[in-house]
């Protein structure tokens, strides 16, 4: 019983502080609303935000809320009942229902993609941790893009750099509208006389003694001499390089194990 009284009250906790979140955000287009009158129940509406970031209210009409806080819109709607003369020292109450303006897409190598609503202050990193997290595909990389005034924007941020080396500048404060896509591991290949050929993660740093490693160690009739690299150059030509132990190793590199003949 004290199991259930505590769920609930952490509940009713995440409930309310979702809602003073909200109270903070500015209206926008597809948000829901309930705007009441203090005695006048007949005025009680429930309407969304039009794309021109209107609402309509009983008596006066359209009402341009957009961009708008909660609190600044109840005034609006109160001195246009004073002035118009319906109601006398209104008291408006407006109550965000549901918030569809401020929406972030999180995209990609994450465990929970998906369109997710900012409830106050969210940053990159909370977003991501909103998703789910970077799942076991997914790289170090960040793209993070956004819209502002007009121009669109795309940067990539480096998120274990980013921690690492206590960079939190770059753990940017989001809006709605922006998009996050997480990228996918760089990977290398490995084939030949290895115990798991197949396509690994390509670690930073990464050479190919690390990447025999990674396929399993040479099989009973593999061999360290002759290893080779087929590699893309940057005209899309594919080399193929003779490679030593202590190598690094490229994205998208492709390690050939010979088999031995002695």
């Amino acid at each position: 019983m004290k199991r259930l009284l505590q769920a609930v009250m952490a509940l009713m906790l995440t409930l309310l502080m979702g809602a003073g979140m909200a109270a903070d955000l500015p209206l926008g287009p597809g948000d829901m609303v309930k705007v009441s009158v203090y005695g006048s129940p007949d005025m009680t509406t429930e309407t969304r935000v039009s794309d021109g970031g209107n609402i309509t209210f009983p008596l006066i009409g359209q009402v341009a809320v957009g961009g708008l806080a909660p609190a600044a819109a109840e005034s609006k709607i109160a001195k246009m009942l004073e002035s118009g003369g319906y109601v006398k020292k209104p008291q408006v109450n407006l109550v965000v229902t549901a918030v569809q303006s401020q929406l972030v897409s999180v995209m990609g190598q994450v465990n929970r993609p998906g369109r997710f609503p900012l409830e106050g202050k969210r940053s990159l990193m909370d977003l991501l941790a909103t998703a789910g997290g970077i799942s076991q595909d997914g790289g170090d990389t960040v793209s993070l893009i956004r819209k502002r005034d007009g121009r669109i924007t795309r940067e990539e941020i480096n998120v274990i750099d980013m921690v690492r080396e206590g960079e939190l500048a770059k753990d940017y404060q989001l809006a709605g509208g922006d998009m996050l896509y997480v990228e996918r591991a760089p990977k290398f290949y490995i084939y030949g006389e290895v115990q798991r050929p197949g396509a690994f993660r390509l670690e930073r740093g990464m050479n190919v003694t690390q990447a025999l490693s990674a396929g399993g160690g040479l099989s009973p009739r593999g061999t360290e001499r002759g290893l080779m690299i087929k590699r893309r150059d940057p005209q899309g030509h594919i080399q193929t390089i003779s490679a030593k132990a202590d190598d690094l190793l490229q994205v998208d590199d492709v390690v050939y194990v010979k088999e031995s003949w002695f």
